[in-house]
């Protein structure tokens, strides 16, 4: 039986966890669409006296790859999926790309769907996904991402069901400090230091936060069509 996929833990917040779980003695298999990027962090991952470490070149947004992905696994515990690609989807939802908007969804929320499809009969303890403080603090230059954010929880409450007993759960953080923020044209450092100001645990995330919030719902077996909110405090300021 495989321990652990995460599905993007070849940088961010996927990586991290990965790096947890090694830690822990976990056997962990990696997932992404950059063969380079996986092999990186390979490298950066693997330690004596740790579990074992495999990569699987995928992309969850094409049904195809997510089908071999699980076909390839007899039996794996515990599914992540932190994979996400925010390229082009920020502005008014006027001067948005339909194409844009529609690889959004294919991939975050429809992935997410394929995911539970072709884990379904092969996983054995649980599915975690991965929203955002945007479902539920849109600004008005995130909606097509709020909205395939917010979609998470409802999945997740009607697989809670549907694979029970299974557990699905999502975890939401708020803004962290992550590669995923290169992509977006702004002032990192700026925006961190404003955000941190107004957020009660005055500061930002790091992935680090996120990985713990993973390992709870992971290994805690009373957790089910839960949506764990891991944002500072965002959602009350």
């Amino acid at each position: 039986m495989t321990d652990t996929i995460i599905i993007g833990g070849g940088s961010g917040m996927g990586l991290a966890l990965a790096r947890t779980l090694l830690a822990q003695g976990t056997d962990v298999t990696i997932v992404g669409r950059s063969a380079d990027r996986l092999a990186k962090a390979r490298t950066e991952l693997e330690r004596p006296g740790h579990g074992r470490i495999g990569t699987i070149t995928a992309d969850m947004g094409r049904e195809e790859d997510v089908a071999e992905l699980f076909a390839r696994v007899e039996k794996v515990e515990h599914v992540v999926v932190t994979a996400a690609d925010a390229t082009g989807v920020y502005g008014p939802t006027a001067d948005l790309a339909t194409a844009t908007a529609r690889t959004l969804i294919e991939t975050k929320l429809l992935g997410a769907w394929l995911v539970a499809k072709y884990a379904a009969g092969r996983v054995t303890g649980s599915i975690t996904y991965t929203s955002g403080i945007n479902a539920y603090r849109p600004n008005g230059a995130n909606t097509i991402m709020a909205a395939a954010n917010g979609a998470l929880a409802s999945l997740a409450y009607g697989l809670a069901i549907e694979l029970a007993p299974v557990r699905v759960n999502v975890v939401s953080p708020g803004w962290v400090d992550t590669p995923i923020w290169d992509q977006l044209a702004m002032d990192k450092q700026a925006a961190f230091a404003e955000l941190a100001e107004r957020l009660p645990a005055r500061r930002v995330g790091a992935p680090d936060d996120i990985a713990q919030a993973f390992s709870a719902l992971m290994h805690n077996g009373f957790i089910t069509g839960t949506v764990l909110h891991v944002d500072g405090g965002h959602r009350i300021t």
